[in-house]
């Protein structure tokens, strides 16, 4: 059985999954992990998103806000043996989902050229590739992408 729960960054399910996440990006984005470390800290994220798969968590992601319009899609991970199973889908519908209940209208986000599983999640999910924003800008390796949220 799957289940979708919303927590924030003290989660301690939350915390595993994101040092999971990060072990795979280090090995990712190789001398660029630093540069992007520096813009995942967890410690003030107030909306994220763990799945369950029989009680054992295998997804997550969050939201932040990034303007007075849209949330920033922020540290979607699925584990090795959650994947293939719709999970990264149904966490980000819920991260929208959420973002839509705070009044935002859009969500924007941010992932790399290395990770093309990511990419493909975003596409497939109606996100449109849009010019790098923020710390992203001129940054070779990142792609952004945003998505207007249904009323």
């Amino acid at each position: 059985m799957i289940i979708l729960r919303r927590t924030d960054s003290d989660d301690p399910d939350f915390k595993a999954l994101v040092k999971l996440l990060d072990a795979d990006l280090a090995e990712r984005d190789g001398a660029d992990h630093v540069f992007y470390s520096q813009f995942n800290k967890i410690d003030k994220i107030r909306h994220a998103v763990v799945c369950y798969e029989n009680d054992r968590p295998i997804g997550c992601g969050a939201i932040k806000a990034f303007n007075d319009e849209a949330m920033e899609v922020k540290r979607m991970y699925v584990s090795p043996d959650g994947r293939n199973k719709g999970i990264a889908t149904r966490v980000l519908t819920a991260l929208e989902t959420w973002a839509h209940e705070l009044g935002y209208a859009q969500c924007v986000l941010e992932t790399g050229k290395r990770q093309p599983e990511a990419i493909a999640l975003y596409e497939k999910n109606g996100y449109q590739r849009t010019e790098n924003y923020g710390q992203y800008v001129g940054v070779e390796n990142s792609v952004c992408f945003a998505k207007v949220l249904a009323n």
